[in-house]
């Protein structure tokens, strides 16, 4: 029987959801959008997946409290960056921890699946073909042309997938309609594949899969230093836009990487206004707008599509269509109080 080891990666920051996401307390830990973090939903959805032989968690050394309460008594394997050098050097230090045939299923712990159901036919067909050699990723089916999100041009059918011809990343909104009309598919960040072909493909970037092979600790579960020694790149940058083997699965499920407050607003339960409700929130001729309070009641009043968000670390007032620009307020108040 095929062995899949799912590999969660927790590892963001989630600075694009400040004041409520935070470094000590990023996204994925929160109930942000249901009455379960991002991070247990996702480890949930690993376990359910066809053939799981053992989740294997990465995160950094800042968050293995919470990674360890959510896991509570649950078994997993737990690999510690020393630091932060983005999605490849972790996902090759998992395929060096599974073995060699291990089918590999890497989802990001912060993001939002409604349709569980549809994700595990997915991966079924995803896993079928990560078994022939294939590396897989699943491409979102649209419904609106999104300018912050990477986009897969389909290509030719490949049992069950399709060949991946071309990635856009982040298009502007004159290129997004079009891709929309044209059956592109969102980039989601979730990947299947053999480890040994992980390790194989990567070894197209110099000096990551040495990097991280030498870091790799004898006994325990933290990273040496040495890790920090491999290139701070993307997995799509580092394999998938290089190799040959990239395969591309249409997932129709609910899918949302929950990367700003528009992203919230949209994945939650609205009022008959529109708005979305948190906490000691009040409102008086409001529409469309996402107001949470959590440390006092706050209220608006006579607004349209605003975002307030209220937390003890800060108050956040924003128009909803330009919440994108959080990340780069919530990274210049956090690195000024250290």
């Amino acid at each position: 029987m095929t062995r899949v080891r799912p590999v969660v990666l927790s590892g963001g920051s989630g600075t694009r959801l400040w004041p409520l996401s935070v470094r000590s307390r990023p996204k994925q830990f929160l109930q942000l959008v249901d009455d379960v973090s991002l991070f247990d939903a996702t480890v949930k959805r690993a376990r359910a997946l066809p053939g799981e032989s053992g989740v294997i968690v990465v995160t950094g050394s800042t968050h293995v409290p919470l990674v360890s309460e959510s896991l509570d008594d649950r078994e997993a394997t737990v690999l510690v960056e020393p630091g932060p050098r983005n999605t490849a050097p972790a996902i090759v230090a998992a395929a060096l921890t599974a073995d060699p045939d291990d089918i590999m299923v890497i989802l990001p712990s912060d993001h939002l699946i409604r349709d569980v159901s549809a994700f595990l036919r997915a991966a079924e067909t995803a896993i079928d073909l990560a078994n022939a050699g294939r590396i897989v990723t699943f491409g979102c089916v649209p419904d609106r042309p999104e300018v912050g999100y990477g986009w897969i041009k389909p290509g030719d059918d490949a049992d069950g997938g399709f060949v991946i011809e071309e990635f856009v990343e982040k298009p502007d909104i004159d290129t997004a309609v079009q891709m929309l009309g044209e059956g592109y598919l969102w980039n989601s960040g979730m990947f299947v594949a053999r480890a040994e072909v992980i390790l194989s493909e990567a070894r197209s970037t110099p000096n990551l899969v040495e990097a991280v092979r030498g870091a790799m600790p004898d006994r325990g579960s933290e990273l040496t230093d040495r890790f920090l020694a491999a290139p701070s790149i993307s997995f799509d940058h580092a394999v998938m836009e290089k190799t040959s083997l990239g395969t591309v699965v249409p997932l129709d499920a609910g899918w949302s990487d929950i990367g700003s407050w528009q992203a919230v607003w949209e994945s939650s339960a609205h009022d008959s206004e529109g708005n979305v409700l948190e906490g000691e929130a009040y409102v008086l001729d409001a529409r469309n707008s996402l107001i949470h309070a959590s440390t006092r009641p706050v209220a608006v009043v006579g607004v349209e599509d605003l975002v307030v968000i209220e937390t003890a670390d800060g108050v956040l007032v924003i128009p909803r269509q330009r919440s994108q620009q959080v990340r780069e307020v919530g990274k210049h108040i956090e690195d000024r109080n250290g």
